[in-house]
This record gives C-alpha cells, sequence and structure tokens, in this order.
C-alpha cells in the first residue's frame, strides 16, 4: 500500500524545474498520492491546476495562511468560495493563526480565519489547519465552528500534550511532519505521537520545508520533498512501537477517509 502526503507545497518555485522528477521520485520510494496545500490566492489556484492535470494523483487545498491574512480581501473571499466547491479541492486551508511571526495582525488572523471557516461550513467540507503560538485563540475560534464542518486535520502539529489533548477531544485529526526528527525543538512529539488514536493521525512532509535532521545523507540542496514522507513514516512507526506496513496501512486509509479520497 502506498503512503499519502497530506500536505505538500508543490507550488512552491523550487519545484518548477524538477516537478516531474519530484512525483517521480515520491512514486518509487512508495508515495502515491499527495495533497497539494493552497496557502495563498494565487496558490490555491496553482493547486488546484496540478490536481487538474495529476491524473488523479495530486489534490488540493484551497485557502489563505495566516501569514498572508492581510491581503484577504472580497475577490479572495469570492475565489475562495469557488475554488472551494472544485471535486480537486479536497479541503479549506490552509487557514487558521500564526502569532509566532505575526506577518499579519493578529485581528486580522483571527478574522481572517473566520471567514474561511464560514466557508468550509457552507461547502461541507474538511479543514486544513495551522497553529503556531495562537492555542487559546484558535481553539476558542476552532469550537464555535467545529461541529459545522465534517473534519478538521491540524497540519504539522508541533505543540504540548495539553494542546494535542484539546484538539482530539473536538475530533480533530493530526498531522505529523519531519518536525518529530528534529532533536532540538521536535524530541516531545516522539513521545505524543504514540497517544494518537490511529484513526486521527496522519503523515505529511510539508515539503520543501522541514527536511527531517535525521536523513542521511543530508540533501546538499536542503529542500524537503515528498519522498522523504517514507523517511517520516518509519521514525513514526518506531515511537509507536509499530511496523512500517501497518502505519502505512492506517495513515493512509485514515487520509482516504479524512479527503474522500478513493480506496
Amino acid at each position: 500500500m502506498d503512503l499519502i502526503d497530506i500536505g505538500a507545497n508543490l507550488t512552491h518555485e523550487s519545484f518548477r524545474q524538477d516537478f516531474d522528477d519530484v512525483l517521480a521520485r515520491a512514486s518509487a520510494h512508495g508515495v502515491g498520492r499527495m495533497v497539494v496545500t493552497g496557502a495563498s490566492r494565487e496558490g490555491s489556484v496553482h493547486a488546484l491546476e496540478l490536481a487538474r492535470a495529476s491524473g488523479g494523483r495530486l489534490f488540493a487545498t484551497a485557502g489563505v495562511h495566516p501569514h498572508h491574512a492581510v491581503d484577504y480581501d472580497r475577490h479572495t473571499d469570492t475565489l475562495l468560495r469557488e475554488l472551494a466547491r472544485e471535486p480537486e479541492v479536497r479541503a479549506v486551508g490552509e487557514t487558521g493563526l500564526d502569532y509566532n511571526r505575526n506577518y499579519s495582525p493578529r485581528d486580522v488572523q483571527r478574522e481572517v480565519f473566520e471567514c474561511q471557516l464560514e466557508i468550509a461550513a457552507e461547502v461541507g467540507k474538511p479543514l486544513f489547519l495551522h497553529q503556531r503560538d495562537a492555542h487559546h485563540d484558535f481553539l476558542a475560534i476552532l469550537k464555535r465552528y467545529r461541529d459545522r464542518v465534517p473534519a478538521a486535520v491540524v497540519h504539522c502539529f508541533t505543540d504540548s500534550a495539553e494542546a494535542l489533548r484539546d484538539y482530539l477531544d473536538l475530533d480533530c485529526h493530526i498531522g505529523i511532519t519531519g518536525w518529530i526528527c528534529d532533536e532540538r525543538r521536535g524530541a516531545h512529539l516522539r513521545e505524543l505521537v504514540r497517544t494518537i488514536p490511529a484513526n486521527r493521525l496522519m503523515l505529511e512532509t510539508d515539503a520543501p520545508y522541514l527536511l527531517p535532521r535525521t536523513i542521511r545523507p543530508m540533501p546538499k540542496d536542503r529542500r524537503n520533498e515528498p519522498m522523504y514522507l517514507a523517511h517520516i513514516r518509519d521514525e513514526v512507526a518506531k515511537d509507536r512501537g509499530e511496523t512500517r506496513e501497518a502505519l502505512t496501512e492506517s495513515t493512509t486509509r485514515t487520509a482516504e477517509a479524512f479527503f474522500g479520497l478513493p480506496a
């Protein structure tokens, strides 16, 4: 059974020169399908274009990352509502709050987050969520909408045990990336990942970001790509005390159910 990378930023400029080779390497390493993250107005359109041209191998999300919330306007809202209805778009997001960088004012982030929660509720599609250093506000807003959307995944989870419990209590899914391989910042995840129910756990690379630090040899360009999902799978399987085959099957089945993908 092949893996599903639930979060790959394949619209990133670093993939433009060797996009087909990136997909080929992913396939060679057992990554069969990928969800292309839409994180801006233009990026969401591009993600949909990639999905449409992939022959059923790629799917997309449509949303505006909190970093770009300041650019969200009426046109963006209308566009996202249109994109979210397309069959290749399987979730609304990447959306949420990021108080670590504050590239957009916090009050604007919260307003734009709610706009996209409304879109997900309107079209009946899952949420692809981002949260960094904003757990209290993020949780308070999400709670008001959680029963209006079919599912929600907290993408690239890096937070605390308390935050994990809060998300699981809201029946959210959890996305684990190569952050778990970072001995400086992600060591706590090796314990926490054991507590995530199998039907709530999914895997992602967040490529080209978050290259797992335990990869050997380390690629010279330090670019992450979907083929390294197999490495993340192996690390998580070890931490959970599972075989990689068992973890592949459970995370793939979970992703299929979450995104409504054919088995």
